[in-house]
């Protein structure tokens, strides 16, 4: 007969093993399902591959990877628009220096710049060549075109001024040894005198709109800007005018006040009203009327100075806003122009916000336009400093007649 003790104990067993196998058989499941969730979210993640794929991508720089032979294993697009890669082989000078960098195990640096102008590649790239062991090497290149044309601006802008300063210098020198040499001729003394003087004006303003010049475009903070009267500013600048027009025979028109408000800096924007109001005088033919005219269109105030002069032709419309170019050089020398004055303006509206707009037509004259966000409003120009012909700026230029009654400097 069993015993019933051992049949008590079997069966207590028997659920102890139960409890054991149930116990493993969820653990394990737990683990594999672990492991499913993990694989599962790795795979909505982007891979190592994908992230290094996407780093060459954004890169700005163009990148390329060589191997031992030469070949192109991994590159970017923009080592494609800067012509490191073409039809999937590196550049010749590229490759070559990859060689080197194999060979010496240093980098190097390379001057990987298109020898052919094709469509909108860029005109200057270097390459910093690394190696990367295994005999594989990285081509780091970078578009250095900006750098380039800064630096020949800089090499022409100093040329420029050399020649500018040399020339009224050398004047002063020619004219004082004939002073000395006309001692005894009162005539010739007042008249090289005379010439002294004016080369003397000639070099001190050309000195002080280059200082202007190099404050506006340079790190200098600019004055903090404020309400500023249009009708206080067209005031001023007819004032500081009226010597060159009383001289030169020619009227200038204004339109009546406007109560238009802009914020700025008084003083640059009264230069460069200045500078716009003698230039039209410069150009316009004697009893040829010159005319400002002010006016808000939308968020944007216009100041317009007209003149009836001898325009200027479409090739040089693009450049009126360089520094130092002069359209007519003998006219300009001769009326004591720098041809920074352009220049100046462009600057002291882009520096407010705002931009300055040409119409010109050969033989009928040009229209200067100024516009600058009206007072309490944000402006972004919708186009550079340069020409625009519409319907608007053929408004402005309407006959003196019609704004007469402003008055007549």
């Amino acid at each position: 007969m069993p015993d019933p003790y051992d049949a008590g104990v079997n069966a207590t067993a028997t659920i102890a093993l139960a409890v054991l196998a149930l116990l493993i058989g969820v653990a394990v499941g737990w683990v594999a399902a672990r492991r499913a969730s993990l694989r599962s979210a790795r795979a909505a993640g982007p891979t190592l591959a994908e992230l290094l794929q996407r780093l060459m991508h954004s890169s700005r720089s163009g990148l390329v990877v060589v191997n031992r032979h030469g070949d192109v294993v991994l590159h970017n697009p923009q080592a494609v628009s800067m012509g490191v890669v073409r039809n999937t082989r590196a550049d010749a000078r590229a490759a070559k220096a990859c060689e080197q960098v194999i060979a010496s195990g240093e980098p190097m640096e390379v001057d990987l710049s298109p020898l052919e102008r094709r469509g909108r590649q860029p005109q200057a790239v270097v390459g910093h060549v690394r190696p990367l062991g295994d005999g594989f090497t990285v081509i780091d290149a970078e578009d250095t075109s900006d750098m380039v044309r800064l630096e020949a601006t800089r090499r022409d802008f100093v040329a420029n001024v050399s020649h500018e300063l040399k020339t009224p210098v050398g004047a002063v020198g020619l004219l004082a040894e004939a002073v000395l040499g006309a001692a005894d001729d009162p005539e010739s003394v007042h008249y090289f005198a005379t010439k002294i003087v004016n080369e003397a004006h000639r070099l001190g303003g050309l000195v002080t709109e280059l200082i202007a010049l190099s404050r506006l475009t340079g790190a200098e903070r600019l004055p903090e800007l404020a309400p500023v009267e249009v009708d206080e500013l067209i005031t001023e600048a007819l004032s500081r005018s009226r010597l060159v027009a009383e001289s030169t025979g020619i009227e200038i028109a204004v339109d009546t006040p406007s109560g238009l408000v802009v914020d700025g800096d008084r003083t640059l924007l009264v230069t460069a009203l200045v500078n716009l109001i003698d230039n039209a005088l410069s150009y316009s033919p004697p009893d040829a009327p010159v005319s400002v005219v002010r006016r808000r269109v939308g968020d944007v105030v216009e100041i317009a100075v007209t003149d009836r002069g001898i325009g200027i032709a479409p090739e040089h419309q693009q450049r009126v806003f360089e520094r130092f170019f002069r359209v007519d050089p003998a006219r300009s020398r001769a009326t004591g122009g720098t041809g920074l004055g352009l220049a100046i303006v462009k600057h002291v509206a882009a520096n407010h916000g705002g931009e300055v707009r040409l119409w010109s037509r050969p033989g009928t004259g040009s229209t200067f336009t100024i516009r600058l966000p009206a007072h309490g409003t944000a402006f972004v120009p919708i186009g550079s400093s340069d020409l625009v012909a519409g319907p608007e700026v053929e408004e402005v230029r309407k006959p003196i007649e019609a704004i007469s009654p402003g008055g007549v400097l």
